[in-house]
């Protein structure tokens, strides 16, 4: 008997113009879930614990850091880099452009805007990590208010804190 393969989702919204003007929170792994880019310590000390990246983690964050040199609409405006994953809110910003007789244009449509974000991390990162380190794919959400974006912002700055409740902690102990 031939084992069925599973179908691959496509998590992205059909039919929505990723560069389309808002916010938008992404979240990358690390391929396997190896905590490869740093480690949380303060867990037991007072104070918020943090993450001490390796030189893995400090990688992505320049990266992440340089965004703006390539996409100058585009900011990454909060993001964390978690052991094993990345979070990030980031916001596309076209200014419209006038055309020759006075009229608004939009900027030129590049529906892809925010995978080439990503896929640029991704190459960048791996190109100095030596190896493909990142899955494939990637989780994005679409933020749709202020509260959303408040919700998305806080989750980012208590990720350290709740890590071993984090759906991509891998209680390696066990």
């Amino acid at each position: 008997m031939e084992k069925e393969l599973p179908v691959r989702k496509h998590p992205r919204l059909k039919n929505y113009d990723y560069s389309s003007n808002g916010a938008y929170f992404i979240t990358m792994c690390v391929e396997g879930r190896h905590e490869m880019l740093g480690q949380i310590v303060g867990r037991d000390a007072p104070g918020a614990p943090f993450v001490e990246l390796t030189e893995y983690g400090k990688i992505i964050r320049k990266e992440i850091g340089d965004t703006h040199l390539h996409y100058k609409n585009v900011i990454i405006d909060k993001f964390i880099v978690m052991p094993n994953h990345i979070h990030m809110i980031i916001l596309i910003q076209n200014e419209n452009k006038i055309n020759e007789n006075g009229a608004p244009r939009a900027s030129r449509p590049t529906s892809a805007l925010i995978p080439n974000v990503i896929g640029i991390l991704k190459r960048k990162t791996n190109k100095k990590y030596g190896f493909q380190m990142w899955q494939d794919s990637y989780h994005d959400h679409i933020i749709r208010d202020r509260e959303d974006y408040r919700i998305k912002w806080q989750y980012i700055d208590t990720n350290p804190a709740k890590w071993a409740e984090d759906d991509y902690f891998i209680n390696e102990s066990n």
